[in-house]
């Protein structure tokens, strides 16, 4: 009877094992550390004496999207240079947005980043300081994502877009818009 039970027991593990095994990964959602990482420089901001407001912006959003995805899938880059040689400032304006830009990129080598490390990352380099505590800086766009052993984080931080916003799609009064709860 035990010996039955034993291998019943090893089975289950078995299952349970491949179940696992062979899910595959859940995209995260990483919007409450993006997030964070808008409420933290605009922390800074204000700590560093500026009363100017800090917007997030699509356009920014999308820029730093874009940088986020491609320091996450090509390994040898570590800064601002993305992979096809554009900068930060060249990625905004494909994006969309007309105006000065700056960029701070946290790659950590982890699943994840906590909003605590990340900040203390870049609010202990000068020139990341620098960027997050400039008052003119009004727009910002964060994105990150994840791989099993690496983490990247990217804000785009604006000036203030001189082009007009990018039109969203028309929907019919009353009637929910793509992705939205019915």
């Amino acid at each position: 009877m035990s010996s039955r039970r034993g291998v019943l027991g090893v089975t289950v593990l078995a299952l349970a094992c491949g179940a696992v095994v062979g899910t595959p990964a859940a995209g995260a959602d990483n919007k409450r550390l993006n997030d964070a990482v808008v409420s933290n420089v605009y922390t800074v901001k204000t700590q560093a004496g500026c009363d100017t407001d800090i917007e997030i912006n699509p356009k920014l959003r999308l820029a730093a999207e874009w940088h986020t995805n491609d320091a996450l899938n090509n390994r040898a880059l570590n800064g601002d240079i993305g992979s096809d040689g554009t900068t930060v400032a060249d990625r905004a304006r494909n994006a969309g947005y007309v105006g000065d830009v700056a960029e701070t990129v946290a790659i950590n080598p982890a699943l994840a980043i906590s909003g605590i490390e990340l900040i203390n990352q870049w609010y202990h380099r000068p020139d990341y300081y620098g960027i997050m505590s400039d008052c003119s800086n009004v727009d910002i766009g964060v994105w990150s994502a994840n791989a099993i052993d690496r983490t990247v984080v990217v804000a785009v931080y604006g000036k203030g877009d001189a082009a007009p916003p990018v039109p969203g799609p028309r929907r019919p009064f009353g009637q929910p818009g793509a992705g939205a709860p019915g």
